[in-house]
């Protein structure tokens, strides 16, 4: 077999950070290479050529997915000829969905490398800018007058995770009601206080 062409090897190489992307969303970065290879159509011996570790195909496969314009509300994303509320309320309603909480593999990078970098200090030192600013990018999405959005990106990344846990029992989507009913009632993703009257 003859050589790859640099237009070829850096194809592959394209999808294969397209697959560990989606890959390591969906199952965590333990995938193994081989299985991540196989997906991509491509040798294990292919791997060896364009990375130098698994670390640094983690590290791309986070950042393809931050700037993956698609990722899991391509709606949300557009402004909405400005209109940010209708856009907020657009990002709400399409992160804590039903189709969101079964596609992890296409969802927010936010939620889907969150637990594995819980997990790998080592990967999170090495990402951690990449991750962070991603982190301040949605919350921006959500933020409303004073409110900065990081509180409601909280709750959102929460009850994703929760319902995927949850996922077979109706106690999923009741997590994702819940989710969404609390932070679209007040129009700023914060309730009312409440008084106590004890």
């Amino acid at each position: 077999m003859g050589r790859v062409s640099k237009a070829q090897a850096q194809e592959n190489r394209q999808r294969v950070v397209a697959v560990a992307s989606r890959m390591f969303r969906e199952k965590g970065t333990a995938v193994s290479v081989a299985d991540l290879m196989k997906t991509a159509g491509l040798t294990r011996g292919g791997f060896h050529k364009q990375f130098a570790s698994k670390e640094d195909l983690v590290d791309e496969a986070i950042a393809y997915a931050f700037e993956d314009p698609v990722a899991h509300s391509p709606v949300a994303l557009e402004e909405h000829a400005g209109e940010h509320e209708t856009a907020r309320q657009t990002l709400i309603e399409q992160y804590l969905s039903i189709w969101h909480r079964d596609h992890a593999g296409d969802g927010c990078p936010v939620s889907g490398f969150a637990a594995d970098l819980g997990r790998e200090p080592g990967q999170a030192a090495r990402s951690q800018d990449v991750y962070i600013n991603g982190v301040r990018s949605r919350a921006a999405r959500l933020a409303t007058g004073d409110d900065d959005g990081m509180a409601q990106l909280c709750t959102m990344v929460g009850a994703l995770a929760l319902a995927r846990a949850t996922r077979g029992n109706p106690i999923s989507e009741e997590l994702l009601q819940a989710a969404r009913t609390a932070l679209t009632k007040s129009g700023s993703g914060q309730s009312e206080p409440q008084h106590r009257t004890d």
